[in-house]
Formats: structure tokens, C-alpha cells, sequence
């Protein structure tokens, strides 16, 4: 194991704190059980629960000693051995100088008593009083081996238990499952997998959006990053073909790790607000087939000096986990803008997504949008940062008629004896958002009158409302005059 390998390092080096963030409790106790084997140390767990014991083992039939954090360090100080000491979930007790201090004490003495400390926790924040005496590593995550293994051992689980049945798949959906997989632990990729196979004896690409909602929902990450169930189809969107074209062509080197060329990295959604950027975003997903995680630019925000950043790093990390997926960032001009008014965050914010969108290797397509591209500093959408830059105006003619069929027939309406291209016409200006609101408001009045919608109820509709093209003219045209020889229209 690899990370057996970089334990032995660090404590033949003599690191005297090593820290281990990790759900996996009892196989990062197992790993240090076979990393003292083969040290010859002896080897010792702490919990609040059970204690000092040996072995890393709980003796259930003697009383615990040393329960609490200052009784354990004050005994490890006064002792001599050469062991290694796993204190489990200690995070809650870092907050007390005195357990700080006397794990700085041991850490600067392990030399004369020879004993290393491992801190086990789901996630411990060092204090900076014990930052130059700590080393972090991380277990492995499965590999495609193991995950095919797990898969294959939980089939025959089933098996087991449910005599002279088989679990139905075939190699496509294992590969898929097993690629879905991917960034979660081993124990979690066991639990996924046993739901999958037990709920119908089968794994089937029909698994796979609740897989992926259901691991996500495991990298918590308070509201920062949330999973999009549900992901457009190109049929529900209507125009952009020089996107959908776009999209296409890079659909295989995307989707495929082997695959020869390059994958693209990002691209920027500009255009009027209603005019389906959001709606695009999500079909980016779903043409694709990956999981879409929407960012919460202003969940990204923090009252405390350096958290804001640290949100930013931990939503990207958990992207990179995921991967492949869709990475969707709306109105991203509201959290990283120019100019200084926040004390320098959105500069901050801004030097962490360029360093990651120059140095990551995940497939992770980044796909932002924005109202207003003037607000952005350049160094983000120049070329190389981002594919392309996609500018979304006001649909055509042609569009519109289009995006009354949609919406219509998408609330089971039959549009054969409706007169599209006059519905079109008359919705001169209007977004797509505007023209589905307009056919929400026409179904509520014939529902009302307990008739068929017509051609004079979206009429009605249309000339009830005045288009964003009217109150927002002026800024529409900037807009266009800006995106007509930097954006390549959508």
C-alpha cells in the first residue's frame, strides 16, 4: 500500500505528529497496526470513550484509563517507549491551550521518548502553534481494480443471500458504475454499491444519477456545491446550434480518459438574463451524461479572514474528485469581479481559480456564466484559461417558435392547431424565460374558463408583458457591442 509506504517515511524520519484526515477510522487504525508490525513498535489508540489500550483494540471488560486528553498526554510525557500512539477524533480538544501545549511539549521531545502521534479525525484544523510539527497524509482511494472488485464481492454478497439468483448487468454499466465511483472511499464505494445491487438485484445505467446524488451527499459541503439531479436535454433548448455543434465535437475526448486529444476545460456562457444560459449549463450535463455541481458564489463567502478562499480550494478539490463532471458557476461576475471594495477577497478568490483552472489535470468543464463580462478581470476569460466565449442574445424568429413548442407540449399542450411563426412574431425582443412565462400565464387563464389554450390566450400573455429588451435597452446594446468581435455567437 502507498500510503503504508509514506507512513514508514515520515516516522523513520522522525515526524513526531502525523495527522490523517479520514471517514475510514478503523483502516487507517489497520494500516498503523501493520506499519508497527513491521517497525517493531508497539502501537496504542485513544478514544474519549475507551481510553488508553493496546493494540489498538478496545478492552471492553477493563475499566478505561486515561479518558481524558490532558490524563493521556501528561502519561505519554512521563514514559519512554518507542511506539506509535493513534489519538482518535482529538480535533474537539484543540481548542484548549493546555492540550495544545502539551502536544507541542511531546512533539519537541520525541527524540528522548520516542513515540510518534497519529491525530485520526473526519477533518482536524491544526493550530498554528503545532503547524511546523505536523505532517499530513491521506488515505488512498480506490483504484479501478478495486473498485471492480468490491463490485464483484458485493455480487456474490447477494448471491449468497439470495440463493440461485445472479446480479443482472452487463460490462457497460459496470464500467460506467465503475467510473462513477471514483473519488469516494472504499468503504462508502462498498455502500453504494450493495444499494445498487440489493434494491433490484441489478446494476444498470439506470443506477447511475442516484450513485452520483448519493455520493455526492458524502462529500458534504455545506451548501457551497450542491448536486443538480436533474439535467436538461438539448431538446428543451432551444437555438445555440454553434454551441450544441461545439459541444459535439468535444463530447468524446471528454467522456473517454483514453482518448487522444485534449479535453476541453471551460467555456463562458454570456448573454441577456433569460436568454438560457443557465438551462444551456444544465444540458452540458446532460448531453454528456456526468454529474453537474452547481457553485454558490455567494455561499463562497465568509466573515472570517481566509475562509473565503478555503470554501473556493475545497468546492475545486471536491469537483477534482468527482470528475468527470460538469462544474457550473452561475453569474460568476458577483463573486470574482474587479475591483477592491472587499478588502482584496475577490482578488484572493480570483488567484485560486486561475491556479487551479492552469494546473489541474481532472476532467472537470468548467462552465460559467455571466450578465455583464465587463465586470470580469481579463486574465480569467482570456483564451487558454477558457475554450471558447459563447455569446447568448435574444432568440430569432425562428428560435422563438421553437421555444413555444417546448414549453407548450413540455405541459402536454398540442401545438398542431396552434400558429407558431405568428406566435413568434408577435414575441419580437423576448427571452426565452419571458416567453415560458408567458405561456404559464396563459394556461392558468384557460384553465380558469375550463377551455384548450389558443393563439389569442399567448397573444394576451405577450402583450401583458414588457420584455427585458425594453426596460433594459440600453445595457443590451452595450452588451451586444462588446460580444460582436470578442464572443463567437451561441
Amino acid at each position: 500500500m502507498q500510503e503504508l509506504r509514506e507512513l514508514e517515511v515520515l516516522v523513520r524520519s522522525g515526524t513526531p505528529i502525523i495527522v490523517i484526515e479520514t471517514h475510514e477510522e478503523q483502516r487507517a487504525l489497520a494500516a498503523l497496526t501493520r506499519l508497527a508490525g513491521q517497525l517493531y513498535k508497539d502501537f496504542q489508540r485513544w478514544s474519549v470513550a475507551d481510553g488508553l489500550v493496546a493494540g489498538g483494540l478496545s478492552m471492553a471488560d477493563e475499566e478505561a484509563q486515561f479518558t481524558e486528553p490532558e490524563e493521556v498526554l501528561q502519561h505519554l510525557r512521563r514514559r519512554s517507549s518507542r511506539s506509535l500512539v493513534a489519538l482518535c477524533d482529538l480535533h474537539p480538544f484543540l481548542r484548549e491551550p493546555k492540550v495544545v501545549r502539551l502536544l507541542r511539549e511531546l512533539a519537541q521531545t520525541r527524540d528522548n521518548h520516542g513515540q510518534t502521534l497519529f491525530l485520526i479525525s473526519h477533518r482536524l484544523d491544526v493550530p498554528p502553534e503545532l503547524s511546523r510539527l505536523v505532517a499530513r497524509i491521506e488515505l488512498n482511494l480506490p483504484s479501478d481494480e478495486e473498485l471492480f472488485d468490491i463490485i464483484r464481492e458485493e455480487a456474490r454478497a447477494y448471491s449468497e443471500q439470495n440463493v440461485g439468483r445472479q446480479v443482472r448487468t452487463d460490462r457497460t454499466a459496470v464500467r460506467k458504475l465503475v467510473a462513477n465511483l471514483r473519488g469516494v472511499s472504499h468503504s462508502d464505494a462498498r455502500r453504494l454499491v450493495r444499494t445498487a445491487i440489493f434494491e433490484d438485484g441489478a446494476i444498470t445505467l439506470d443506477d447511475l444519477p442516484e450513485i452520483n446524488q448519493a455520493k455526492f451527499e458524502l462529500m458534504d459541503m455545506d451548501g457551497v456545491l450542491t448536486y443538480e439531479f436533474d439535467t436538461a436535454v438539448f431538446s428543451e433548448v432551444g437555438g445555440l446550434d454553434n454551441l450544441k455543434a461545439w459541444l459535439e465535437q468535444r463530447r468524446d475526448s471528454f467522456v473517454q480518459a483514453d482518448h487522444p486529444l485534449d479535453p476541453p476545460r471551460g467555456l463562458m456562457l454570456l448573454g441577456v438574463q433569460g436568454g438560457g444560459k443557465s438551462l444551456a449549463a444544465k444540458a452540458v450535463a446532460g448531453l454528456w451524461r456526468v454529474p453537474l455541481l452547481r457553485m454558490d458564489i455567494g455561499a463562497l463567502y465568509n466573515k472570517y479572514h481566509g475562509e473565503s478562499e478555503r470554501n473556493l480550494r475545497e468546492s475545486l478539490r471536491l469537483a477534482d474528485r468527482v470528475a468527470p463532471c460538469v462544474l457550473w458557476m452561475d453569474e460568476i461576475e458577483k463573486g470574482i469581479a474587479v475591483g477592491d471594495q472587499d478588502g482584496g477577497v475577490s482578488r484572493r478568490m480570483l488567484g485560486t481559480l486561475l491556479t487551479w483552472m492552469a494546473e489541474r489535470s481532472s476532467r472537470v468543464l468548467l462552465v460559467a456564466t455571466s450578465n455583464d463580462i465587463r465586470q470580469l478581470p481579463p486574465e480569467l476569460v482570456r483564451k487558454g484559461r477558457l475554450d471558447e466565449l459563447f455569446f447568448v442574445d435574444l432568440p430569432s424568429p425562428a428560435v422563438r417558435g421553437d421555444i413555444f413548442r417546448i414549453h407548450l407540449e413540455k405541459r402536454e399542450v398540442d401545438t398542431s392547431g396552434l400558429d407558431l411563426d405568428r406566435l413568434a412574431e408577435a414575441s419580437e425582443g423576448f427571452t426565452g424565460a419571458e416567453i415560458e412565462a408567458a405561456v404559464i400565464s396563459a394556461l392558468h387563464r384557460c384553465h380558469r374558463d375550463q377551455r384548450p389554450v389558443a393563439d389569442t390566450d399567448l397573444l394576451w400573455a405577450l402583450e401583458s408583458t414588457v420584455p427585458i429588451s425594453v426596460t433594459r435597452s440600453e445595457d443590451i446594446q452595450g452588451l451586444r457591442q462588446w460580444a460582436k468581435q470578442r464572443a463567437v455567437p451561441a
